[in-house]
């Protein structure tokens, strides 16, 4: 088990960032639909979340499950499959309010898992809490992945001792607990999560980076928008955005970042008498005309979204995902609706 946490934490906390998983959910669920990497799937699939095929259009993988020779999900690497489950929770319409949680809230997540539909074991939600608090997995939800980077470049390589995908030096991870740590630490950890609760009520924060910010350089960011020193700017779809606060206005907003009004209305697709409310997604430049290679469609499960709805989600230019997909602005999904979002050639 702390092999696979030592090999696969780096690239946890990196989907994090760029996905807003918690990187303790992540780490949890790996170990236990992979059986630590030594499942049938994980040796033969590189597949460490047990993920069926659905819409995949990759290689796949047949094993028997629920019923038998189902289809599962095959990767050319273990990083592609910690990828693509970031983004099959971040994009699957069942799994989004798994994103109102904190961040740092892991049992939140963990019984939200099972309530949507990941597994049908009614022991999923305890069974990932216990894996992360033995294995103290928590501490991985307050890292950034440059405490990898810095790790591993504090030492060079030495020829033929490292496999493709393993780190060159050894991760500093939690030690496991014994029974009377433990007890102890999740007292600690319960008294921590009612103060971080208690702060986020008064401070709205959204823990949902959807890659981790790139450092822009100071001629670069003038000629684009001014950053505020004390706020965080992500990147969606390589657009950057920020999420609006209690009593802003996109005219406030555009102020901040030297822009128009008549612009920071035009980047989100929004009417002039459009109201804003905390949390909200707010683009600092135009959206693309297109996903990302790798999303290539998107099923609105329950429907009722309007087309900017999806256009701010995925961060596409409202009348290129209505022109692709043929439909209104107007439009509003129905449950099962499937919307192309890149162009098919």
């Amino acid at each position: 088990q702390e092999k696979y946490i030592q090999k696969y934490a780096p690239v946890a906390v990196s989907e994090m960032y760029r996905s807003g998983v918690p990187a303790s959910i992540t780490l949890a669920q790996g170990l236990l639909e992979s059986r630590y990497g030594l499942s049938e799937l994980a040796v033969n699939g590189n597949n460490h979340f047990g993920i069926k095929c659905h819409d995949w259009t990759g290689k796949k993988i047949y094993h028997d499950d629920d019923r038998r020779q189902e289809c599962f999900r095959a990767y050319k690497s273990p990083d592609e499959s910690f990828s693509d489950h970031s983004d099959f929770l971040r994009y699957r319409d069942r799994y989004k309010s798994l994103f109102d949680n904190d961040i740092t809230d892991y049992k939140a997540w963990a019984h939200g898992l099972k309530k949507a539909g990941y597994a049908t074991d009614p022991a999923y939600p305890s069974k990932l809490i216990k894996l992360i608090e033995d294995y103290r997995l928590y501490e991985y939800d307050k890292m950034k992945p440059e405490a990898f980077a810095q790790n591993n470049s504090s030492r060079k390589p030495e020829k033929g001792k490292v496999n493709a995908g393993e780190t060159s030096s050894p991760i500093v991870m939690p030690a496991a607990l014994t029974k009377k740590q433990k007890r102890a630490e999740r007292k600690a950890t319960k008294h921590h999560t009612q103060e971080v609760t208690e702060v986020t009520d008064q401070i709205p924060e959204s823990p949902h980076a959807l890659e981790q910010p790139k450092k822009v350089s100071e001629k670069r960011a003038s000629e684009i928008f001014s950053f505020s020193l004390s706020r965080q700017v992500y990147s969606n779809n390589g657009v950057p955005f920020i999420y609006s606060a209690e009593g802003e206005s996109y005219g406030s907003i555009a102020h901040d970042y030297n822009l128009f009004v008549r612009e920071i209305l035009k980047f989100n697709d929004a009417p002039r008498d459009c109201s804003l409310a905390p949390g909200t997604v707010i683009y600092l430049k135009q959206k693309k005309n297109q996903a990302p290679k790798g999303l290539e469609k998107y099923i609105s499960d329950d429907g009722g979204e309007t087309m900017r709805d999806i256009a701010q989600r995925f961060g596409i230019r409202l009348k290129d995902l209505c022109k692709m997909n043929q439909l209104s602005e107007g439009h509003v999904t129905l449950p099962g609706d499937e919307l192309d979002l890149r162009i098919v050639k």
